[in-house]
């Protein structure tokens, strides 16, 4: 149960990323995310949803154009911490970014967010 619980959170995160509008991100963070979390992104350690939302809002607007992302892997919670893998792709379907994800949750709430992220560097053909 506390899986089902952490996926639905993390599959809730993820969404945020594929809004079909900016203005729909922070309403799908709320949905997921406790008031306070706590994100350590790429830029070091932030706090609250309008942190999140910043990161996700700048992985909207991605160089490449808007992508997807997307949960590649199933989600692994050996205690109340789960991570999963996830990859964002282009528009043109392209991957560009990568990385694994670990989350924190309080009352089916994410609270924490620590992400591994990078660059996937073109394959040489």
């Amino acid at each position: 149960m506390q899986e089902e619980t952490a996926r639905s959170a993390i599959d809730t995160f993820i969404s945020a990323f594929n809004a079909s509008d900016d203005s729909y991100v922070t309403a799908l963070l709320s949905q997921a995310l406790t008031s306070d979390v706590v994100f350590w992104g790429p830029l070091g350690r932030s706090e609250g949803i309008a942190a999140v939302e910043g990161f996700v809002l700048d992985i909207r607007r991605h160089p490449a154009g808007t992508g997807t992302m997307v949960r590649c892997s199933a989600v692994d919670m050996p205690d109340e911490w789960a991570r999963y893998q996830w990859v964002f792709t282009t528009p043109d379907g392209g991957p560009c970014l990568a990385g694994t994800d670990v989350v924190h949750l309080r009352r089916s709430l994410i609270d924490q967010v620590i992400v591994f992220a990078g660059e996937i560097e073109p394959s040489a053909s």
